[in-house]
């Protein structure tokens, strides 16, 4: 899925109903985690979620409330006031949600968020708030990726920037945070949230056939970026690729070999044949891709192997951090069952690369 900010920039108009809910903080058990999303015109609910049930039914009609007034709203909603309502479990807990109501004035914050995942660079979305009471807060939005960010606040600037930083340096700092500063010769402080934003893993299917085909929908409900390399226009198209991000028709040696390999980089390959998959999987063995997998009965992988030790193409320890028989034992037969199978195995491996 394409990020909901990035969605939201390319549909921000002036004089739009658009309002942005963003759930800043919970307590206890609740539906969703801090820095989950929505994006509504009025209430209607576009994209996204904030926990569904009574918990959105409320946001919704808030939502409306706020895009009508052009008042920002910064709420705190007791869960165990759904125990007499029959549209949602009972949570036990409490979440608190901020409802922009002009998420238009963020719209450069935004496209700038957009340009940053484009090209592959991780960011951090500051949000800045200062209420009046509940209903009228003012909300003003920063894009950062600890390089040069010089239009963050100035008496700010520097512990801001050394949070970005501490954030983006690790994997295991991805959690959405909240952070109150003092202000200097003030009682009050100043409220901040930070998200993390880093680009879509990148899933790149070779081969456009039945397989590949099948697991390209599934890994765009995944949240993988999902690239399909053919050489052949019948299979190569949006009409039999209508998930697919980007659709790549030429030599598939060449795609590979031009596509950036890093430890974001899922590399699938189930071309037509022995051959074609043999002369992908050279362009991409040893790399720093996330995975590389390639499917195969168990002779056939066992003569790329030869090849591939005896050719010099691969170190046996390079060999081995190749998925092949690609994907997970689950006794699968049919085309869908095997993308699922492959589908399974990527989530695994994504999970373990990010908890390195």
């Amino acid at each position: 899925m394409k990020n909901i900010y990035v969605k939201l920039a390319e549909a921000l108009q002036e004089n739009s109903g658009f309002v942005l809910a963003t759930v800043t903080g919970t307590e206890g058990s609740t539906p969703q985690k801090p820095g989950s999303s929505a994006w509504l015109d009025g209430s209607t609910l576009i994209a996204g979620t904030v926990g569904g049930g009574s918990v959105e039914g409320k946001v919704q009609r808030y939502a409306g409330i706020c895009s009508a007034s052009k008042k920002s709203a910064y709420l705190s909603y007791d869960m165990d006031s759904d125990e007499t309502e029959g549209d949602c479990p009972i949570c036990g807990g409490t979440i608190t949600m901020l409802i922009d109501a002009d998420p238009l004035k963020s719209h450069q914050v935004f496209k700038e968020l957009g340009k940053s995942l484009a090209s592959g660079t991780p960011g951090v979305l500051i949000t800045g708030i200062t209420a009046a009471d509940e209903l009228d807060v003012t909300i003003n939005r920063y894009w950062a990726t600890g390089v040069a960010d010089p239009l963050l606040p100035g008496q700010f600037k520097e512990i801001l920037t050394h949070e970005v930083r501490n954030i983006l340096s690790s994997p295991s700092n991805k959690s959405y945070r909240q952070l109150d500063l003092p202000v200097p010769g003030e009682k009050q402080t100043a409220r901040f949230f930070l998200e993390p934003v880093f680009p879509l893993p990148r899933l790149v299917i070779a081969g456009a056939g039945h397989v590949g085909r099948a697991l390209s929908i599934i890994g765009k409900m995944l949240d993988f970026e999902v690239i399909v390399i053919d050489d052949r226009e019948e299979f190569a198209n949006p009409d039999n690729l209508p998930a697919a991000d980007q659709i790549i028709c030429k030599n598939i040696t060449d795609a590979i070999r031009e596509i950036r390999k890093d430890t974001n980089t899922y590399i699938v390959i189930v071309t037509r044949g022995h051959r074609d998959d043999a002369i992908a999987l050279k362009q991409c063995i040893g790399s720093e891709a996330g995975y590389i997998g390639m499917m195969g009965s168990k002779t056939k992988v066992a003569k790329v192997h030869d090849d591939f030790i005896k050719n010099q193409w691969a170190t046996e320890e390079q060999w081995q951090k190749v998925h092949t028989p690609i994907g997970l034992k689950i006794g699968s037969v049919t085309v869908e069952e095997i993308a699922v199978s492959i589908a399974a195995q990527l989530v695994l491996q994504r999970s373990l690369n990010m908890n390195r």
